[in-house]
């Protein structure tokens, strides 16, 4: 019997996969530290946690509308008015089970068998395989390093064809950290103005920028592009909300509409506890994101040194979001306690059984020359950790 062509091609998140094993070694009684992870270590904000046990004992907790309740997307365009100068009407939100279900309902909705979708290399693992899911084909930009991982936006225009339905824009970025300046957004809105060209724009990592850097979406930048762009985001990584599970997304209505067809068919309604805990995290105390948003500026600072210090190893400076991009040119191919690491994923199996410290190769994100590690842990851990590594490859 065959099954589905197109999901058998599917390659399964090699990133969880090297939790797992993480999880697993631990369970034995191993001291694993793990740089693999891509949520926040904090507790969710009491506040949060308060308005859901509220919802709770006030017993309200049935089926929602399929795409979100009224007065959550009212929060989230206010949301998005106050904090990011844009203007949606509740029916262009459509509320889902985290952003990766947004994006999943975003592919479905806007792509046709063949038709291409742009995104920068290193990308998020889940991006290339969310296109092929939809029939879609996912066009690989090889990014440097010496600009960012970014777009080359002087040179965007020669990967578009006839067949290019979007691009991909992930500011800040997971797995990078690189953050788009108001400048070269502006050159990717003409661009896709210009062609057409639906912007596909995650921003689940605003809340998390360093250096005096401004999140900007792209979507804010005129009424041409806003109506091209669809705005992705929701409350896991900035309010520590990841088992949460709620994303959202801001397009315009016809768009809006399909996403919110195909949610009412797939999944139904997001968690309904978990959405009034999300209104009360859009319009309560926002004071304990910012404390979080410190705290892992200094965990990044200690974790950049530390790394640039390590003799094989290197990494430039992220400017959001809570990963490191470590380069592991300087490794490739030398062998250590007599195994030869030929690839980024025989280095993470390596330190893992070598060291105990997780990592996620960068494999995974399309480049094999780094790994990928996460300062989404404690001072302690990062300073253990980093302290393993030097001492396994040097």
């Amino acid at each position: 019997m065959e099954l589905s062509r197109k999901h058998n091609s599917i390659s399964p998140s090699l990133t969880l996969a090297i939790s797992a094993k993480a999880k697993k070694m631990k369970e034995e009684g191993i001291d694993v530290i793990s740089f693999s992870v891509g949520e926040p270590d904090f507790n969710t904000p009491e506040n949060i946690r308060k308005a859901a046990i509220e919802a709770i004992n006030r017993g309200n907790i049935g089926y929602t509308a399929a795409s979100g309740m009224p007065s959550l997307k009212e929060s989230i365009c206010k949301k998005l008015k106050n904090e990011n100068g844009l203007e949606y009407t509740p029916d262009q939100i459509i509320v889902s089970n985290g952003a990766k279900h947004s994006l999943y309902n975003i592919f479905q909705a806007i792509c046709n068998e063949g038709d291409e979708v742009i995104m920068a290399s290193p990308y998020w693992v889940s991006y290339p395989e969310l296109v092929k899911m939809a029939g879609g084909v996912p066009v690989l930009v090889e990014c440097s390093e010496e600009n960012d991982f970014k777009f080359d936006v002087e040179n965007l225009e020669k990967y578009i064809s006839k067949n290019t339905k979007a691009i991909i824009l992930n500011s800040p970025s997971n797995p990078t950290g690189s953050v788009y300046t108001v400048e070269e957004l502006e050159k990717i809105a003409q661009i896709a103005i210009k062609h057409n060209i639906i912007v596909v724009s995650d921003e689940i990592y605003e809340k998390l920028v360093y250096d005096e850097v401004k999140h900007v979406s792209i979507a804010s930048l005129n009424d041409k592009i806003k109506d091209l762009t669809i705005v992705v985001n929701g409350l896991s990584k900035g309010y520590a909300m990841t088992g949460w599970r709620i994303g959202y997304t801001a397009s315009n209505k016809q768009i809006a509409k399909i996403m919110g067809n195909i949610q009412s068919h797939a999944t139904s309604n997001p968690n309904t506890i978990a959405q009034y805990a999300s209104i009360e995290a859009l319009e309560g105390d926002q004071s304990s994101i910012e404390l979080m948003r410190k705290e892992f500026d200094k965990r990044r600072k200690e974790m950049v040194q530390r790394v640039n210090n390590i003799k094989g190893l290197s990494c430039r400076e992220p400017k959001g979001a809570f990963y490191v991009m470590v380069n592991i040119s300087n490794v490739i191919g030398k062998e250590f306690n007599g195994k030869i690491l030929n690839s980024s994923m025989d280095v993470a199996e390596y330190l893992l059984e070598k060291a105990a410290v997780a990592v996620v190769p960068g494999i995974c994100f399309g480049d094999d020359r780094y790994i990928r590690l996460s300062y989404a842990t404690s001072l302690e851990n990062i300073i253990e950790g980093l302290n393993r590594i030097e001492k396994a490859i040097c």
